[in-house]
């Protein structure tokens, strides 16, 4: 009888297998839908929801933010790495109602429905205008552990977004894959690239809405890419959690993306000047030699960078001794120049007995391991390396005390690279194990964070140790990234399409909430023309990063190895942005308030004009709120300009033209095309040569004439330290109002004194003017100075300029009288001015 019910047992066993082993199998590939709604709760801003196949929860997190998870198990969690906005406690940010068909949310701006039977949702406007809404006959489901959420895509949507993306600035008919990874000399068409942003816009019948998918894993979006049906969104692993914005604006949403995601502080002002770089300078005298060309040939700079070559061995926090023997007296010589270095570090830690970094490493137990408890080691520029855990509190807190050994050397910037993480081979195991801040994980969902996580220890660490605002560099990232860096685009090419595409990218990026951006101005690989090198300077002018990069056994590319044509035109445009500063800056200071960027793809302020997408004007971007920058290919002798809706002013020769229209222009290789939008107040300053110089005394106000009201907030602080974070600084807004002719100045807000002592107003587009009142008191203008006294001001003088007077070799106009004014005055003053203009 044993043997017998063993061998029936066996049968039995068999033929289970047999039965449930592929079917188990094809349960796995299936599709699991939500299912239908099962049960519903409320817990204050919370709503939970059970459905067939899931667990949903619903928070209305901000007003015009709803955050929506679902799962197949209840396990929804609120960690992550890119939210930092609290959500709101206060009860009743919504009223819920529900019948047998739906449930109902309604808030302050948007109504979200959820039908039960199948479980789907749409975001409605308060009358029921459809914003966006699941597929109908998809929604969400599940194949194995990738969830994904099909979107029925709106008449003429548009998507924008994405951060570092390739492709046309309207992303629709194109799918795309967020997993950090290193392509050097990266194709312009090359996805995934080297950091994760998994933030868009949809843009349809005047509606605008933003979707942030707040998941580590490989996540995967398609715009109707392969198919006509849907657009769709979602993860290889983990939760669906993504946060809903509605604002009428793209404005409005960054603004709502990066209160929740965290926006930038206030950068080192000498990081917006220009930065001197390749791969590599070295040795220490190489380094000098380059600063003091830059010092002698009067090409303003702030900057110069150290690649991999100043290290010993390539291996981090040492120095080569042979080629760099005295590296604090070299910094503390650069700084005497005007100068600040900028260092390149890598993740990778050289496996080396005796090595200070590895010992400290390995004594701390912070290294990435495999599950089976040893080191993950692979092969980087030192040899084999293990790798800091940045997910983990001490894997960070050991970074930040590396760090000070760059404090230590007189360094003010780090540049992190190969951080997604790069390895020869450039496949890491999935069994690699993260800490992920006490919510272990594998390579699957760590990898995409671990850049960002290194930049906030490379951050604290440098504020810990520096003691002032440090400059963070990095290849690698994801959402929430601006809080502690800026961001390259990595190893790109020296050509003309590269060039576009970096604007493109740099655009992106912006439009998800990250202002500072670069890229390797030039390109990385390769060798310019001397066209192209000229017109990609004369571009990065105008970018939040200012960079000139190139690698080894290329043409040095300094602005004197292109000869003196080229020089001359470069060095103008550097000496324009350098007198554009207090415009940048306050740009800037605007950013780290609203999250609005720097460098602005026309789709912010045009969202519905079909024309900022079209391929041939998508390049086209505004570089703060008054300059329209139109890049040319290099070679090029006419560009087809798009003027959008207004007045717009060349830059040149102050030439009025209206907009809405497209404009073929003759160009020139000495002038960028550029248009400055009407009623623009632009601040700028006296030509220096680094910001460690101070300008002259007098701060000069552009207004340039135009047909609606418009103001500019000026910003000015220390530019080093973080005394502006109690108050220590000086911000006024100016005005300009057209309808009664008059320009003013509110009061002073903050403790700082400005560094200038009077204002100079030039006026574009005006005509000679009759009279000129100041705080209500008329004026006779009869003469170019003249003196009065303003409302808590003293005396000062005054001058008028109407039109430009463009001097050779300039690149933007000058006028021969100035109108000058105190601006640390506490009290309000109004400038009046009427007559023929």
């Amino acid at each position: 009888m044993a043997k017998n019910s063993s061998c029936f047992l066996f049968v039995s066993v068999a033929l289970l297998l047999l039965f449930v082993g592929p079917a188990t199998a094809k349960a796995q590939n299936a599709v699991v839908p939500v299912g239908n709604v099962i049960h519903v709760s409320q817990q204050q801003n919370d709503i939970h929801i059970k459905t067939t196949n899931a667990f949903v929860r619903i928070k209305l997190y901000h007003p015009g933010i709803i955050q929506v998870q679902i799962s197949r198990e209840d396990s929804a969690t609120d960690f992550s790495y890119a939210v930092v906005g609290k959500p709101d406690t206060e009860k009743g940010l919504f009223t819920m109602s529900q019948n047998s068909q739906d449930i109902i949310l309604k808030a302050d701006s948007l109504t979200m429905q959820i039908q039960k039977n199948p479980f789907r949702i749409a975001f409605l406007t308060t009358d029921n205008q459809v914003i966006n809404e699941d597929e109908q006959g998809l929604g969400v489901s599940w194949i194995g552990p990738k969830v994904t959420n099909y979107k029925k895509m709106q008449p003429g949507e548009r998507f924008i977004g994405l951060g570092e993306k390739t492709g046309n600035l309207d992303r629709k008919g194109a799918a795309y894959t967020n997993w950090n990874e290193d392509h050097f000399g990266y194709s312009v068409t090359q996805d995934p690239l080297y950091a994760t942003i998994p933030f868009f816009m949809g843009i349809q019948k005047g509606h605008c809405y933003g979707i942030f998918l707040d998941n580590s894993y490989q996540t995967d979006f398609n715009f109707g890419a392969s198919n006509d049906r849907f657009a769709s969104f979602g993860a290889r692993g983990g939760v669906l959690n993504y946060y809903f914005f509605y604002k009428n604006s793209p404005a409005g949403i960054l603004k709502d993306y990066t209160w929740l995601t965290g926006r930038m502080p206030m950068p080192p002002l000498w990081s917006l000047g220009y930065q001197q770089n390749r791969y590599s300078y070295y040795p220490q005298t190489e380094v000098m030699r380059i600063a003091h060309t830059l010092r002698e040939k009067r090409i303003p700079a702030d900057g110069i960078t150290l690649d991999i070559h100043y290290m010993q061995d390539y291996k981090l926090f040492t120095w080569n001794k042979q080629r760099f023997p005295d590296p604090v007296q070299m910094n503390e010589a650069l700084k005497a120049l005007g100068f600040k270095t900028t260092v390149i570090v890598d993740p990778g830690i050289k496996k080396e007995q005796g090595y200070p970094a590895y010992e400290s490493g390995k004594k701390a137990d912070i290294f990435l391991k495999y599950n089976d408890g040893t080191p993950y080691t692979a092969e980087v520029w030192p040899g084999w390396c293990n790798f800091p855990d940045f997910t983990s509190e001490k894997g960070r807190d050991w970074w930040q005390e590396q760090v000070k050994f760059f404090a230590d050397s007189k360094v003010d910037g780090i540049w992190n690279d190969m951080n997604e993480i790069s390895t020869w081979g450039q496949q890491m195991p999935d069994n690699i194990l993260y800490n992920y801040d006490n919510h272990p994980t594998t390579n699957m969902e760590g990898h995409n964070v671990f850049g960002l996580e290194m930049t906030r220890a490379s951050y604290l660490g440098a504020v810990k140790h520096m003691k002032k605002r440090p400059f963070i560099l990095t290849r690698s990232g994801y959402a929430g990234l601006q809080r502690y860096t800026a961001i390259w685009t990595g190893d790109n090419r020296s050509e003309d399409d590269h060039m576009l595409a970096g604007v493109r990218l740099l655009n992106s990026l912006g439009l998800s909430g990250v202002s500072f951006t670069g890229m390797d101005v030039g390109g990385f690989t390769g060798n310019p023309s001397t066209d192209l090198y000229i017109r990609w300077m004369e571009l990065g002018a105008f970018i939040p990063y200012f960079r000139n990069h190139t690698t080894f056994n290329t043409k040095a590319a300094e602005p004197w190895t292109f000869g003196e044509e080229a020089l001359g035109i470069v060095r103008n445009y550097i000496n324009l942005r350098y007198q554009l500063l207090p415009y940048i800056y306050s740009s800037f200071y605007r950013s780290t308030q609203d999250g609005m960027p720097f460098m602005r793809s026309l789709a912010i302020s045009y969202p519905n004009d079909a024309k900022v997408y079209d391929p041939q004007f998508q390049n086209q971007f505004l570089s703060g709120p008054a300059f329209m920058v139109a890049p040319v290919e290099s070679g090029k002798d006419f560009l087809k300009v798009y003027l959008p809706k207004g007045q717009w002013y060349n830059m040149y020769n102050d030439l009025l033209l209206e907009g809405d229209t497209e404009r073929v222009t003759e160009l020139s290789l000495q002038q960028l095309p550029i248009y400055i939008k009407a009623g623009s107040i632009i601040p700028m300053q006296s030509l220096i040569q680094s910001t460690a110089e101070l300008p002259s005394d007098t701060l000069k106000i552009h207004l340039y004439k135009g047909q609606e009201a418009n103001s500019f907030v000026y910003y000015e602080d220390d530019g080093s330290s973080f005394d502006y974070q109690k108050g220590d600084f000086y911000k006024r807004t100016i005005r300009y109002n057209p309808t009664d002719h008059t320009l003013s100045f509110d009061k002073v807000e903050g403790s700082f004194q400005s560094k200038f002592k009077q204002i100079a107003l030039y006026l574009h587009g005006f005509e000679k003017m009759n009279t000129l009142q100041l705080n209500g008191q008329s004026l006779a203008v009869n003469t170019t100075e003249f003196s009065f006294s303003a409302d808590n001001a003293p005396s000062a003088a005054l001058a008028i300029a109407n039109g430009p007077e463009v001097t050779p070799g300039s690149t933007f106009p000058k006028s021969t009288v100035q109108l000058v004014e105190f601006p640390n005055g506490a009290g309000h003053i109004a400038l009046e001015f009427r007559g023929r203009g």
